[in-house]
C-alpha cells in the first residue's frame, strides 16, 4: 500500500531578517512584517550569535517566526543561512534596524504578477537618522535606469527594499561571506550587470541609521568595494561599456584609498593599490576588450 504524503503548502514570500545584539530595536522590525497587508509569507530570523536579550524576545513570538541560531559569522553568512532555509517563491530581506510600511509586500507581489519576466524590484524609502527624517542627496535617489553604472560608486539597492525571484541566487551566487562589510554592494553588482532591478517609486520602508553598531559607519570600507570591483572585472562577464565604467571607478577608489594609506604611513598598502589602479588603466581595459 502506497502511503500518500501530506501536501505541505509553501509560502509565496520568504522574509529573511538577520540580527546580532539588536534586542533594543528588533521588535519593531518583526512587528512591521507581521503587520503587512499581504499575509502569505514566512519570516526567518537568523540570530547571528547574539549575547543580549534577543533570544528571549524571539521566544515570545512562538510559531509566528522561524528562528535559526548560529555562532557569530557575520551578516553575509546570516543572510545566506536564511536563503538556504527559505521556502518561498520570492525572497526579501529586512535589516533589524529598519521598518516596513504595511503595503510593502503587497506592492511588490502585485508588481511581479503584472511583470512576469521581472527578476527583482525594490521600493523607495524614507531615511531616519538619529530619530530625525532626512532627505537623501541627489546621487542617492533611486532609479532603475543604468543601475549597474550608478551602483559602481555606491550601492543603489537597499536590502530592506528589494524582493527577488529565488532562482536569482542560483545564477549569481549568495552573499560573499569573506566580505565583513559592503557585501550588498558586491551582490548587487553581480545582479545589475545582468538584470534590471525595477523601482516601485513609493516609499514603503523606513531606513534608520546613525547608531554606533552600523557596519556602514566603519572606516576604510572602500577596500571592500575595490575587492568587489576587481572580481567583476576579472570575471569576464561585463560588456565593454560596463567594463570601462567599472575600471574608471576602481581607479578612482584605488587613488583615494591609496592616498589615505600614504598619509598614515602604510607604504606597502599604498603601492599595492596604486599598482592595482595601473593594472586596470584605460589602455589595459581597451586591450582586454579587444581580445
Amino acid at each position: 500500500m502506497i502511503r500518500m504524503q501530506k501536501h505541505i503548502r509553501r509560502p509565496l514570500v520568504s522574509v529573511i531578517l538577520p540580527t546580532y545584539n539588536r534586542g533594543w530595536i528588533l521588535k519593531e522590525a518583526i512587528d512591521s512584517v507581521i503587520g503587512q497587508d499581504f499575509k502569505d509569507w514566512e519570516l526567518i530570523v537568523v540570530d547571528d550569535g547574539s549575547t543580549d536579550d534577543t533570544g528571549c524576545l524571539l521566544e515570545g513570538y512562538g510559531r509566528r517566526l522561524r528562528v535559526h541560531f548560529q555562532p557569530r559569522r557575520g551578516v553575509s553568512a546570516a543572510r545566506n543561512a536564511g536563503i538556504q532555509k527559505a521556502a518561498g517563491r520570492y525572497i526579501t530581506f529586512l535589516d533589524s534596524d529598519d521598518l516596513w510600511l504595511p503595503g510593502k509586500l503587497a506592492a511588490q507581489v502585485d508588481f511581479f504578477s503584472a511583470n512576469p519576466k521581472a527578476v527583482a524590484c525594490q521600493t523607495d524609502e524614507i531615511w531616519i537618522r538619529r530619530g530625525v527624517r532626512v532627505n537623501p542627496k541627489r546621487y542617492h535617489l533611486k532609479s532603475s535606469e543604468a543601475l549597474f553604472e550608478r551602483s559602481l560608486k555606491r550601492c543603489m539597492v537597499s536590502p530592506s527594499a528589494v524582493m527577488v525571484r529565488r532562482f536569482l541566487f542560483d545564477e549569481v551566487g549568495l552573499f560573499d561571506e569573506n566580505l565583513p562589510a559592503c557585501e550588498d554592494y558586491d551582490l548587487w553588482l553581480r545582479v545589475t550587470c545582468r538584470y534590471s532591478v525595477a523601482l516601485i517609486p513609493t516609499p514603503l520602508i523606513i531606513k534608520r541609521g546613525g547608531h554606533a553598531d552600523q557596519l556602514s559607519r566603519g572606516a576604510g570600507l572602500d577596500r571592500f568595494r575595490i575587492d568587489a570591483l576587481v572580481k567583476r572585472l576579472d570575471a569576464g562577464v561585463l560588456s565593454n561599456t560596463q567594463r570601462k565604467a567599472a575600471a574608471a571607478v576602481l581607479r578612482e577608489k584605488c587613488g583615494v584609498y591609496a592616498g589615505g594609506c600614504l598619509k598614515r604611513g602604510r607604504r606597502a598598502e599604498y603601492r599595492r593599490y596604486m599598482n592595482l589602479a595601473r593594472r586596470f588603466s584605460t589602455d589595459a581595459i581597451v586591450e582586454l576588450g579587444a581580445q
